[in-house]
C-alpha cells in the first residue's frame, strides 16, 4: 500500500478551481481541518505551473506556518505588492486566511488593486459570515471540501477497481492492490468505516494506534482551536466550557440520525448523569446549547439537515437529525461497536450525496419518513438506508414510506445486503458499495 507524503489527486475539488480559473470571484475552499484543503491549493498551484504559468507569478502563504503566524493585514497587502509583476497575473494562495484580523480588507483591496487570481482555505463558516461577506458580496465563490469518498479512500490506498468471473458465472468486482493481491471490497468498506475518510489516515496506514493518534489531534485543534480559541479573539465569552462542548460532542456523535432538539440535549446530559443539574454544571439554556452547536456547525464537524413535508412542499421546524462529518472521529470519539451501524452508513451516505452536489433533507411523509430527499437542478432522487433487504419484514418498512410518494423521480434502497430483487414495483434495490463506486 501507498503511505507516501506525494500529492493525491482530488479531482472532484480540482476540477472545480480549474473551472473557475483566471474568473473574477475569490475562489474559497472551506471544510474540517485536514480534509485536504491545503493539498488542494498545492494541486492547484501544480496545475498552474504545468500549464505555463511561472514560480514568480505564484505567491502561496500558509497562515499557520510561524513565517506569517503574526502578519499583519497591512503586512500581508505590503508583501503582495512587493511581489507583484508588471502586465502578467500573479495567482494568490492563502491558507487558512481566517486566522489573520482584517484578512478580507487585505484580500478586497488586492482584487480592486491587481490583476490577480485569488484562491483561499478556511476551516470555519464565521469565514464567509455576514460581516465578511459584505465585503466579499457576490465576488467569491465556495467549493466545499469533505474527508475522502469512499472511492478517494480506495484510490489512497493504492487499490484498483477490477471486474472478475463470480462463481456463478457472472461478474463481480474485486480491490487489488499493487502487488496483486485481491481483497472482497467489502473488506476495504469495512475499514472505511473503522477509520474514516481523513487524509491523513493513509500516510500512517490502517493501524488503528496511528489513526486513533490522527484523529486525537484534529479533534483536539478543531475544539480548542476552531472553536474557544476563536470566540476569544471575537471577543466573546459564550463558548468557555470545553467540558460541556466535550458532552455536546459526545451526545451529537451518539445520535447521528436521530431527531434531535436543542432542549432535549440539555435534558439529556442531565438525565444520564453526564452534567450535574445543580451547583457549577447546572443545566446549561437551550440559548447556551444552540451557542455550542452552531459553532460545532461552523467548524464543520457537524452538518444539520431539515425536514421536508413532501406533500405540503415545505420545509418543517420540527425536530432535524446531525451528522458527523467523518465517521472515523466518530470511532475516535465513542469506540468501535456495531450497535448502530445502520446509522453509521446513513451518515456515509449524506455525506456521498452531498459530494455528489445534491440539496439534502430528510422526507415526510403523513407519519412516515423517508431517509433523504436529493435534489439538483431538475433532477430528485428519494433515498432509503438499510443494511439489509433480505428479511421480508425489512423490505415492506423500508418500501412503504417510498411507495407512499405519488410523483415520479426515481426511488431507491441502498444496501449492504441488496438482496436478489433490483426492483420493487420501480424502485430500486442498490447494492450500497457499488453505488459508492459509481462512475469510477
Amino acid at each position: 500500500m501507498i503511505r507516501s507524503h506525494t500529492l493525491r489527486k482530488r479531482d472532484l475539488y480540482l476540477n472545480k478551481l480549474i473551472a473557475f480559473q483566471d474568473t473574477e470571484p475569490i475562489k474559497v475552499v472551506t471544510g474540517i481541518r485536514r480534509c485536504g484543503k491545503s493539498s488542494l491549493l498545492k494541486l492547484m498551484a501544480a496545475h498552474l505551473r504545468g500549464n505555463g504559468v511561472s514560480d514568480e507569478q505564484i505567491i502561496e502563504m500558509n497562515f499557520e506556518s510561524y513565517e506569517f503566524l503574526k502578519m499583519t493585514a497591512d503586512e500581508l497587502y505590503r508583501y503582495v505588492k512587493e511581489r507583484v509583476l508588471p502586465d502578467r497575473r500573479i495567482y494568490l494562495f492563502f491558507d487558512e486566511l481566517q486566522r489573520m484580523d482584517g484578512w478580507e480588507n487585505a484580500v478586497n483591496s488586492f482584487r480592486v488593486d491587481f490583476d490577480c487570481d485569488i484562491y483561499i482555505t478556511g476551516s470555519n463558516a464565521y469565514l464567509l459570515s455576514s460581516e465578511y461577506s459584505t465585503y466579499l458580496s457576490g465576488r467569491c465563490v465556495e467549493i466545499k471540501m469533505l474527508p475522502l469518498s469512499f472511492a478517494e479512500f480506495v484510490d489512497f490506498y493504492g487499490f484498483t477497481i477490477k471486474t472478475v468471473k463470480s462463481a456463478l458465472g457472472g461478474q463481480k468486482k474485486k480491490a487489488v492492490d499493487q502487488d496483486g493481491t485481491q481483497y472482497e471490497l467489502r473488506e476495504i468498506f469495512d475499514a472505511y468505516m473503522r477509520f474514516g475518510g481523513m487524509p491523513g489516515i493513509a500516510d500512517v496506514g490502517m493501524e488503528q494506534d496511528k489513526a486513533l493518534t490522527l484523529l486525537e489531534g484534529i479533534y483536539s485543534t478543531v475544539i480548542v482551536r476552531d472553536i474557544l480559541e476563536r470566540e476569544k479573539r471575537r471577543g466573546q465569552r459564550q463558548l468557555t466550557d470545553a467540558v460541556l462542548l466535550k458532552k455536546i460532542v459526545l451526545f451529537l456523535a451518539d445520535n447521528i440520525g436521530s431527531s434531535v432538539s436543542i432542549s432535549s440535549i440539555g435534558n439529556t446530559l442531565v438525565s444520564e448523569g453526564l452534567l450535574d443539574d445543580s451547583g457549577r454544571r447546572g443545566k446549561p439554556s437551550a440559548h447556551t446549547v444552540q451557542a455550542y452547536v452552531n459553532a460545532l456547525l461552523e467548524s464543520y464537524f457537524f452538518y444539520e439537515i431539515k425536514r421536508f413535508d413532501i406533500k405540503g412542499r415545505e420545509f418543517l421546524r420540527t425536530l432535524g437529525k446531525y451528522y458527523i462529518v467523518d465517521i472515523g472521529l466518530r470511532n475516535y470519539l465513542l469506540g468501535f461497536r456495531n450497535r448502530d451501524s445502520g446509522h453509521a452508513i446513513e451518515n456515509v451516505v449524506y455525506f456521498e450525496l452531498l459530494r455528489r452536489g445534491y440539496d439534502v433533507a430528510i422526507g415526510k411523509v403523513g407519519n412516515a419518513e423517508i431517509d433523504f430527499i436529493a435534489a439538483k437542478a431538475d433532477e430528485k432522487i428519494y433515498v432509503q438506508v438499510t443494511e439489509s433487504m433480505e428479511s421480508e419484514t425489512v423490505r415492506a418498512r423500508e418500501l412503504a414510506p417510498l411507495q407512499g410518494i405519488a410523483d415520479n423521480y426515481e426511488k431507491i434502497v441502498l444496501s449492504l445486503h441488496p438482496g436478489l430483487e433490483t426492483s420493487y414495483d420501480g424502485i430500486k434495490s442498490i447494492d450500497l458499495i457499488e453505488w459508492l463506486l459509481e462512475n469510477q
